[in-house]
């Protein structure tokens, strides 16, 4: 993949990403939501809007998924709308819908937005549009020799999903995920990017240059074991909190040790790691249920429901009881 420009989208930076996904009837509903929840989830682990996202159509009008299901759209898509990242989602159908009209206002977007891009059958209208000439691309494994054959000038690769500079394609939904999770690991960190990735079990994470019909160990494949293990062990005692030490003995290293892992593979040392799932799983209590506030620190291991008050607010900018009213 070709070196990061300046206004790369996947590199460390807490500010708003506004997210532009453009939709086709004939897409997948998978890849749909394969696109945005990870966003989602990322929003809401982070307690704060860090992905700001907009379905539109070309009408303005729902676009019927591959399943018969209609997606509803906040309205027309808007060339000349300030974006920083367009994600066009398509499938059947796309001869249809390259127009000289869409094609040119897809040029347009991508010229004042950071990056552009196609999901499966949206990268051929992508490429209709000019914006893979001289690229490495990607798309669906089905119609890869199609593809390479009706762009020569774009370096098609059987890869998952493929960033070269402004802009990034995507084979379908699983690697469309892919994508997004390593959107979310370099804006906001490994730590945020595995607790999205448990939100939805997801397990199979993938390398961008993986062909697309490898299958993977699971989501930590490629990190040292031993943060893995650290992790299970974490997770089984959320309520009663293990000792660093004591993880660090069960796993079989030393606590500096691993420190380092923590540190080397997250970013995060293994008690902030530690406190920080704690606290997600109490969030998870404090919003999605009526239990009361002790035994949601109970629960989760505080000592008591001022100390996890204190915690809790320190982590998410407002106390948990204010949360929950909202």
């Amino acid at each position: 993949m070709a070196k990061p420009e300046t206004r790369d989208i996947f590199r460390s930076e807490r500010t708003r990403l506004d997210v532009t996904v453009l939709v086709f009837s004939g897409a997948s509903i998978m890849c749909v939501a394969s696109a945005i929840d990870p966003l989602r989830a990322a929003n809401r682990i982070a307690g704060e809007t860090l992905f700001d996202f907009r379905l539109v159509t070309v009408s303005g009008d729902p676009a019927v998924t591959t399943c018969g299901l209609p997606i509803a759209v906040g309205g027309k898509f808007d060339p000349a709308a300030s974006t920083d990242m367009i994600v066009v989602v398509a499938g059947f159908g796309t001869q249809g819908y390259a127009t000289a009209g869409l094609l040119q206002g897809l040029r347009r977007a991508a010229r004042s937005a950071r990056a552009c891009g196609g999901v499966e059958a949206g990268t051929w209208l992508v490429a209709r549009a000019g914006l893979l000439e001289g690229r490495a691309a990607t798309t669906h494994w089905e119609d890869m020799e199609d593809f390479a054959a009706a762009f020569p000038g774009t370096d098609v690769r059987p890869d998952r999903y493929v960033i070269d500079g402004p802009v990034f394609t995507c084979g379908g939904a699983s690697p469309t995920f892919d994508l997004m999770l390593h959107l979310i690991r370099s804006r906001l960190g490994m730590a945020v990017a595995l607790d999205v990735a448990s939100v939805f079990i997801y397990d199979q994470a993938r390398a961008a240059t993986d062909a697309q019909p490898l299958v993977s160990l699971g989501r930590l494949d490629g990190y040292d074991p031993r943060l893995a293990q650290a992790i299970r062990l974490m997770e089984a005692h959320v309520d009663r909190p293990l000792t660093v030490s004591a993880i660090a003995r069960r796993t079989g290293v030393t606590a500096r040790t691993l420190e380092s892992v923590f540190r080397g593979s997250i970013g995060e040392t293994p008690g902030a790691y530690y406190l920080r799932l704690r606290l997600t799983a109490a969030r998870k209590l404090v919003v999605d249920t009526r239990i009361p506030m002790a035994d949601i620190a109970a629960r989760t291991g505080f000592s008591s429901a001022a100390a996890f008050s204190r915690a809790f607010s320190r982590s998410f900018k407002r106390p948990p009881t204010a949360l929950r009213r909202n």
